[in-house]
């Protein structure tokens, strides 16, 4: 496992802003695409993004509504697209490799979490599908502009929820019994794990791969939890504020992403897992989840390479790159056993 999975020292911190982390940028030229881009975390990107200078490319699964959002924003374009499908995913990136030589920077924003038991595809669990299949297959297909940007970084939000499990092998699409935890933990984990790998594969092509733990943030990503199920958990008051310690703003959340996506501190680096604007630790199997870090299963090189290899199977995704930039070990480019 890299010992680069350390924190290195970043100027900035878990109470630092997207304004923080992006003065002083300048983004001319720099394309993006950010999904999610037009709600929560994703609209503070791309409003960072935009303020810098960049083009920013924003699919969503209500186009209406994001353009709506974007309006005021300079340089921004939204394609039609919905994770949970992956032909709609193609022809997003079919769109965007149509208008677009090359891709600088993709942020892997948008997600579901917590939801009530779904079936997308041939009867994938909804979570995962979402969360990790569509953004898999989104970066799969746009794989060649990013490689022709010669410097891209790939930037996942991942969360402190991996920390709930690992990949379950014995059943990764419930089919024995569904918990709305469970499911979202292991689709965190797999956007963890797909950096990892992703950043083994690209490197030779000069792309980055990083995935995060934006921190705790009350967005539209709990329109699926109940308003007493937020109070319950000490979140939100009865009038839905915030009451929950340790909890960011919008701006705050986003802007591990943004560092992620434009830091110096990161050049040469990559397949890490990043907390507060910095590298995390990795956590002890005991630690609990609020105290930070980052589980050692979420950034095994050989569970990433056998999660690659199960999504391809599943997704029929791919890149042109077939094997990583450094020596595998033969259990790295076997079946998974986690059968996605």
């Amino acid at each position: 496992m890299t010992t680069d999975q350390q924190p290195l020292g970043s100027p900035f911190s878990a109470t630092s802003t997207t304004e923080d982390v992006m003065a002083g940028l300048d983004l001319s030229g720099v394309t993006a695409v950010v999904t999610g881009g037009y709600s929560g975390l994703g609209l503070e990107t791309t409003r960072g993004l935009a303020a810098a200078g960049a083009r920013v490319i924003v699919p969503a699964r209500r186009p209406g509504i994001a353009r709506a959002a974007l309006a005021d924003l300079a340089g921004c374009a939204v394609v039609p697209m919905d994770l949970a499908d992956l032909d709609s995913v193609r022809a997003a990136a079919a769109r965007i490799s149509g208008s677009v030589g090359r891709l600088d920077l993709l942020m892997a924003v948008a997600g579901v979490m917590a939801t009530p038991e779904r079936r997308v595809g041939p009867g994938w669990e909804g979570q995962l599908a979402t969360n990790h299949f569509g953004h898999f297959t989104l970066a799969c297909e746009l794989y060649p502009l990013l490689a022709a940007a010669d410097g891209a970084r790939v930037v996942v939000n991942s969360s402190a929820g991996h920390a709930l499990t690992d990949i379950r092998p014995h059943d990764p699409h419930f089919r024995t019994g569904y918990d709305k935890w469970l499911a979202y933990g292991q689709s965190k984990t797999a956007n963890a794990l797909f950096a990892v790998h992703l950043d083994a594969l690209g490197r030779g092509d000069c792309i980055r791969a990083f995935a995060l733990h934006p921190g705790k943030i009350i967005t539209g990503l709990q329109r699926e939890m109940t308003l007493r199920e937020q109070i319950d958990r000490g979140w939100v008051d009865e009038h839905g504020n915030v009451i929950g310690a340790g909890f960011k703003t919008p701006s705050q959340g986003a802007a591990t992403g943004l560092w992620a996506a434009t830091s110096p501190l990161l050049d040469g680096r990559g397949g890490l897992y990043l907390e507060d604007c910095d590298i995390a630790r990795i956590a002890a199997p005991t630690d609990p989840m609020d105290n930070g870090g980052v589980r050692a299963y979420a950034i095994d090189p050989e569970a990433a390479a056998h999660l690659w290899t199960a999504t391809t199977t599943a997704t029929g995704s791919t890149t042109t790159k077939s094997t990583p930039a450094t020596t595998s070990s033969p259990a790295a480019t076997s079946s998974s056993p986690a059968g996605v």
